[in-house]
C-alpha cells in the first residue's frame, strides 16, 4: 500500500508517521526543504484549553479596535483580493456563539486525543522533545478579561478540562523567579509544552529510517483526476502515483485543493516569535498574555515569545512594530522580565493556516475517493498533529475513528 503525502510541515509529518506505523509506504512532497515550515518556530503548545475557535463573539469588534493599532496582535488587512473577501466574509457569518458552541466538543475531544498521542510518543525510542506537562497559565491583568477568563474556565470544568482560577499571589507561588504584575491567572493544568524544532527534526529521521521518501524542493504543477479518483501528482521534478493521498499543504492548501477541483476556504495568518537562548530569568509553565494575545514557552536552555494573528495574505515582510509589540508587552505583565527587541535576522515568522469558522479541515473528499485532507488548524496546527495524523491513518485503513470529526468537513464550504 503506497501513500503520497502532499506538504510536510507538522501535520504532514504526523501523517506521514502513523501511515509509516500501519504498514503504509510513504512518500512526501514538499516544495521547500523541511527546514523551516510553520511548526519550527512556534510557540510548541498542547493546548485542550483551546476549545473556542478563532471565529468568535467580539472578535470582529476588537479586531476593528485593533486595526488602527501598528502593535496589535490581530489584524485583517483590507484588501480587495476576491479570496480574502470570500473568506472575511464566512468569518463574520461564524463568528457567533452557535459556532463556539458547536466546535467545543470537537475541539475538546481532538486535543485530549492528541495530548494523549504525545505522551504516547515521547516514550518511544528516538524521541526527546521535551515535552513537559506543567499545564499553562493565562494571565489577566485587568477585570474585565479578568471576567472573561474566569468564565471561560467554568465552562472548560463544564467540558471535563482541569482548569484552577488563581489569585496573584497563588500564580506568585508557581513563579517564584520572576515578578508578576497581574490581576490573576487561570492554569489550565490540561496543557502541555514541547520544543516544536526537535520534534519535527525526530519525526524526519524516523520516517527516513522506516523506509520514507523525502522529496523536497518538489513544485506540484498538475493534479491529475480521473473516474472520481487523483491518478497522479505531477511536479517539476518527477509524477507521483499511489493508493491513497493526503494533502495538508498549510497556508498553500487552497491553492493545491483548487488543482484538485475542490474549493477550500483559508488564509493564512502570520504570526512571529523570537527565541532567548540561556535567559537569565525563565519562566517555569508556559504563559498566555491575555490582554496581549503574547505566548511564552521555556524550551529546555531557551524561552520562546510568541504572538499577532496578521491575515494579509502570504508576503516575506517582516512588520517590526508587531514584533515589538510582542516585546514591550513582557514587563507590563513581568516587571523584572525584558526582551530586547532582537535584528530582523532573528525574528522567526510563519503562516498559520485559518478557516473561516476556525475550525481545521480534516476528512475524506466526497469529490475523490482516494484523498483525504488535512489542514486549517490554524494557531493549534501542533497541538493537534499527532490526533489528526492518526486520524488520517484511520480513514486510509477505514477502520472506526477515535475521536467524532463530522466538524471538521473539509468540503464544507464547497
Amino acid at each position: 500500500m503506497k501513500a503520497v503525502v502532499i506538504g510536510g510541515g507538522i501535520i504532514g509529518l504526523c501523517s506521514a508517521y502513523y501511515l509509516q506505523k500501519a504498514g503504509w509506504h510513504v512518500t512526501i512532497i514538499d516544495k521547500g526543504n523541511l527546514n523551516d515550515n510553520c511548526s519550527y518556530g512556534n510557540a510548541g503548545m498542547i493546548v485542550p484549553s483551546h476549545f473556542v475557535p478563532l471565529a468568535s463573539p467580539g472578535i470582529v469588534a476588537q479586531g476593528i479596535k485593533w486595526m488602527f493599532d501598528s502593535k496589535s496582535p490581530f489584524y485583517i488587512k483590507p484588501s480587495l483580493n476576491l479570496r480574502m473577501a470570500n473568506w472575511g466574509l464566512k468569518f463574520l457569518q461564524h463568528a457567533n456563539q452557535k459556532n463556539v458552541t458547536n466546535a467545543a466538543p470537537y475541539l475538546r475531544d481532538l486535543n485530549l486525543f492528541s495530548s494523549n498521542l504525545y505522551n504516547e510518543l515521547a516514550a518511544q525510542p528516538g524521541f526527546d522533545f521535551d515535552l513537559e506537562q506543567k499545564g499553562i497559565l493565562m494571565y489577566f491583568k485587568t477585570d474585565e478579561v479578568g471576567e472573561e477568563e474566569i468564565k471561560l474556565s467554568e465552562k472548560a470544568r463544564s467540558l471535563g478540562l482541569d482548569a484552577e482560577v488563581l489569585t496573584q499571589k497563588q500564580a506568585q507561588l508557581l513563579e517564584p523567579d520572576v515578578e508578576l504584575d497581574v490581576a490573576g491567572a487561570v492554569h489550565y493544568h490540561c496543557d502541555g509544552h514541547l520544543s516544536p524544532d526537535k520534534l519535527v527534526q525526530q519525526l524526519k529521521e524516523s520516517i527516513i529510517k522506516n523506509g520514507g521518501d523525502l522529496r523536497t524542493n518538489c513544485t506540484i504543477i498538475r493534479i491529475g483526476t480521473s473516474n472520481g479518483k487523483i491518478t497522479k501528482v505531477q511536479t517539476d521534478k518527477e509524477d507521483f502515483t499511489a493508493d491513497i493521498f493526503v494533502m495538508t499543504g498549510g497556508a498553500w492548501l487552497p491553492d493545491l485543493a483548487k488543482m484538485a477541483g475542490i474549493k477550500i476556504p483559508l488564509m493564512p495568518g502570520k504570526g512571529y516569535s523570537i527565541t532567548q537562548n540561556d535567559p537569565v530569568l525563565k519562566l517555569q509553565i508556559p504563559a498566555i498574555l491575555c490582554e496581549a494575545k503574547v505566548a511564552i514557552t521555556p524550551m529546555g536552555d531557551r524561552m520562546r515569545f510568541g504572538g499577532t494573528m496578521e491575515i494579509a495574505g502570504i508576503n516575506n515582510t517582516i512588520n517590526i512594530n508587531r514584533v515589538k509589540g510582542i516585546i514591550e508587552s513582557v514587563p507590563n505583565y513581568f516587571p523584572n522580565l525584558n526582551v530586547a527587541l532582537p535584528e530582523k535576522k532573528d525574528i522567526w515568522f510563519g503562516f498559520r493556516p485559518c478557516s473561516p469558522d476556525g475550525l481545521p479541515y480534516i476528512g475524506k473528499s466526497k469529490i475523490l475517493n482516494n484523498l483525504i485532507i488535512a489542514g486549517g488548524h490554524s494557531m493549534m496546527g501542533l497541538s493537534l498533529a499527532p490526533a489528526t495524523g492518526k486520524l488520517v491513518t484511520e480513514m486510509a485503513g477505514n477502520v472506526p475513528l477515535s475521536v467524532k470529526i463530522e466538524a471538521f468537513d473539509p468540503e464544507r464550504f464547497s
